[in-house]
Order: structure tokens, then sequence, then C-alpha cells
């Protein structure tokens, strides 16, 4: 009883700093502009290699270091802080699990001949002259079905690119046609990770986010085609 009050003590004086310590919009933007700052140099003059191999990654630890710091300038408690960046980890990990996932899923489908098997009946299906838009409707379908633009272009977009390219059609001109309407996809379908990472950060609800979305990325899937 007496470490649930104490807990309890805790958690309202945690509050309470939050509340009662509101950063200046100065304050806030230290983190954000040193690692703008950092990237820039390391991208544009150190040509990406000031600190080896994967030094983006590191100047990012770099930046949340920096915003630690001013959470401890505002009397912020470390405990929070792991707390918060715990929560957001765990809003961002099923993106991260589909990135590691997709080479796999490629990679069997590749091997196991679904993908060649694709390539040679699409070849029997669709001609020249319908080709750019049926690559665009088809990864847009699979995409919004699957929730992943990542998981489209490297299964289905793959045997288009090998399609298209027996048909003679431009490489250049299949991966538009893929990536738009893989993109198109991602961005409306509930099941994508990024649509419904975006409305849970801004506090409103997914389809209203994807209602709203809807005047923008129709009328620019219409143009591809």
């Amino acid at each position: 009883m007496q470490d649930d009050k104490n807990l309890s003590e805790i958690e309202m004086e945690d509050q309470t700093i939050i509340e009662n310590k509101e950063l200046s919009i100065w304050e806030a933007l230290i983190p954000v502009v040193l690692l703008m700052m950092m990237l820039a140099y390391n991208i544009f003059y150190a040509d990406g290699e000031s600190m080896g191999e994967y030094s983006n990654q590191f100047i990012l630890l770099i930046g949340g270091g920096i915003a630690a710091l001013v959470g401890f300038f505002n009397k912020v408690r470390f405990g929070l802080m792991l707390k918060e960046v715990w929560e957001n980890l765990k809003s961002v990990f099923v993106p991260i699990m589909i990135l590691f996932l997709v080479g796999a899923l490629a990679g069997t489908w590749l091997v196991s001949g679904v993908i060649p098997a694709m390539v040679y009946y699409g070849l029997q299906v669709l001609s020249p002259t319908i080709f750019l838009p049926a690559s665009i409707i088809i990864c847009a379908v699979i995409s919004i079905a699957t929730g992943s633009s990542w998981t489209t272009s490297a299964t289905v977009g793959i045997a288009l690119v090998g399609i298209g390219s027996a048909l003679g059609i431009s490489t250049g001109m299949i991966a538009g046609a893929v990536i738009s309407g893989a993109y198109f996809g991602d961005k409306m379908s509930p099941l994508s990770d990024t649509t419904n990472l975006a409305p849970a950060m801004a506090g409103t609800d997914l389809f209203t986010h994807i209602r709203y979305m809807t005047f923008t990325t129709v009328p620019t899937l219409i143009v591809t085609l």
C-alpha cells in the first residue's frame, strides 16, 4: 500500500514538472537545429565519412543525447524520458520489422519460382499498350491490401520490371509505374505503418486522416495514369 502511494506521488511529481516547466520554442528547437547542422555537415562537406560507416546513425544518437541534456536542464526525470523513448520505439516497431522481413520475402519468392511464374503469365496477359497503367493499378491494389510499398515493390514490382523489359518498355518508366502504385496504396491503406503512425502522432482518427489524404492522393494517381 505504501509502495503504491509512493509510486503515485512520483507520477504526480513528474506530471507537475512537465506541466509547470514548459520549454520555450527556442529550447525545443535546440536538438533539431543541431541535428540538422551535424547531418548537413556530414552529408555535404564530409561526404558521409566523418565518423566512418553508418555515421549518420551515430549523429542521430548524438541528437538524442542533446535532447536528453535539454530535458535534464529543464528538470525532466530520466525515468520519464526513458518511458517516452520506449513508447516511441513501440510505435515504430512494426515498420522496422517490415523492413527486416521484406528482403527475406523477396528472396523467398525469387528462389521458389513465384516471381518467374508471374513474369511468365504476365507476358501472356499484359500487352505493351496497357502495361504501364495496369502496373500502377496492380501495385496500388496489392499495396492497399498489404499496407507496405516496400513489400509490393520487392515482390510484384520485380516481376513487373521483368515483364516490362521483355515487352521492350523503358525500365525507368516501369519503375515509375511500380513506385507510383505502391506508394499510393501505402499512403491510403489502413494497414500501412506510416498511415497509422501519422494520425497517432497528431492525435486524430485513422479514417479521418485517410479521408483528407484522398484530396491530394487520388488526383495524383489519376495524373500518373
